[in-house]
């Protein structure tokens, strides 16, 4: 989408003299596909600075053809790009088995837009204006998740399993329905499988809240998952650590 640097990221990271530290992402590359030249050409010093190679792309349909051409860690992806949408750009390249991880940066920062870029295929959303320290910090984090296609797509626990593209959750072979939260919690959870998922970590990574609500929300949609996920099975697998979090995991 076409909109002003200064208007794409938070002004408190207008220039690029204070780049933060990249932490572990210093020798990654980076695919950045944005129709708004000044913000593209911000991002690419600021990245470029914290070590990482950074190449541009400023249409949907020279981006979809990098990121197929090339081997990025992270394709960051704005939604309203010119000649092809970032979204249909997305569903193309998983449609392709292109499983790099990708980061949505869009002025559309309402819950069903992000949801709706979700299941798309991207793997993270950022709703305009942003911090570039937020920015650099998430594509950190997308850039260790990068695994093997399986890795990406697939999780597994004992003979639960979940498959991020086509949304579809089975257990035993018997196909479980889910809620779109329910998926959700049930993939961060299937993601940290063996770890104790804290209630902050939920409310961070599944409701997108930094703030506690003090409501029983997470409660009651694990509870409602247990009983879809566990109901005529007699092996559990997602577990109430008391005082801690919760934690799936196989145990058989």
């Amino acid at each position: 989408m076409t909109t002003t640097g200064q208007h794409a990221m938070n002004s408190s990271d207008s220039g690029c003299a204070e780049t933060p530290s990249a932490g572990n992402v210093a020798h990654m590359k980076i695919l950045i596909i944005e129709d708004d030249l000044e913000a593209a050409a911000y991002l690419t010093k600021a990245f470029r600075e914290a070590g990482i190679i950074a190449d541009h792309a400023s249409d949907g349909e020279s981006g979809l053809f990098m990121a197929t051409e090339n081997t990025y860690d992270v394709a960051i992806i704005d939604r309203m790009l010119p000649r092809r949408d970032g979204l249909s750009v997305i569903s193309e390249l998983r449609r392709k088995g292109v499983h790099t991880p990708v980061l949505i940066l869009s002025a559309l920062g309402q819950v069903d837009d992000r949801v709706t870029g979700l299941r798309a295929g991207g793997d993270d959303y950022l709703p305009k204006p942003y911090a570039f320290s937020e920015l650099l910090a998430r594509v950190e984090v997308l850039g260790r998740r990068k695994g093997t296609p399986e890795q990406d797509v697939l999780y597994r626990v004992g003979d639960l399993e979940l498959d991020r593209l086509s949304h579809e959750v089975r257990r035993g072979g018997k196909e479980i329905l889910l809620q779109p939260r329910e998926f959700r919690l049930l993939e961060y959870l299937m993601k940290n499988a063996g770890q104790v998922v804290t209630r902050t970590m939920l409310l961070e990574n599944v409701w997108d809240y930094h703030f506690d609500p003090q409501t029983n929300v997470i409660d009651v949609h694990v509870s409602r998952l247990r009983s879809k996920i566990e109901k005529d099975f007699s092996q559990p697998l997602l577990k109430t650590i008391r005082g801690a979090g919760y934690m799936i995991k196989d145990e058989g």
